[in-house]
């Protein structure tokens, strides 16, 4: 089966949730639209600044009895790229690896470093994060 382009699951900023498909996110334009199975023609428009983050996905059911698993900083060292621990407003804390990251921008993309999980890369809302810190 051929996986259609920027499977995506919008975070909202209070928690709801937009799945589907986004051909048209760039994250230099402040909206974009996720279409769904349902809602093909228009879609729903996204604002960036109203998301947490925007997850680009293998699949949209993704995987229920997946459980992150524990990294130590030290075990993270060791991977290529810039690493990252990210908290955000809401609690979450994710470990990641980007290309760049500078706080002054509106927002970054991030990759898991667990190749399992479901998320391929995350467009990250620089003002959903409580703090970045980069491990070194």
């Amino acid at each position: 089966m051929v996986k259609p382009d920027n499977l995506v699951v919008a975070h909202y900023l209070g928690g709801k949730l937009a799945k589907g498909t986004a051909p048209d996110f760039n994250q230099n334009r402040d909206t974009f639209h996720v279409f769904t199975k349902t809602d093909q023609i228009e879609g729903t428009l996204i604002y960036i600044d109203d998301l947490k983050a925007v997850f680009f996905v293998k699949t949209l059911e993704g995987n229920p009895e997946y459980e992150d698993p524990v990294f130590s900083e030290e075990a993270i060292k060791c991977l290529a790229g810039m690493k990252l621990k990210i908290h955000f407003k809401d609690g979450e804390v994710m470990y990641v690896t980007t290309e760049g990251y500078s706080p002054a921008r509106k927002g970054f993309f991030v990759f898991p470093i667990d190749q399992c999980c479901n998320n391929e890369k995350v467009y990250i809302n620089t003002i959903s994060t409580h703090s970045v810190e980069v491990i070194r």
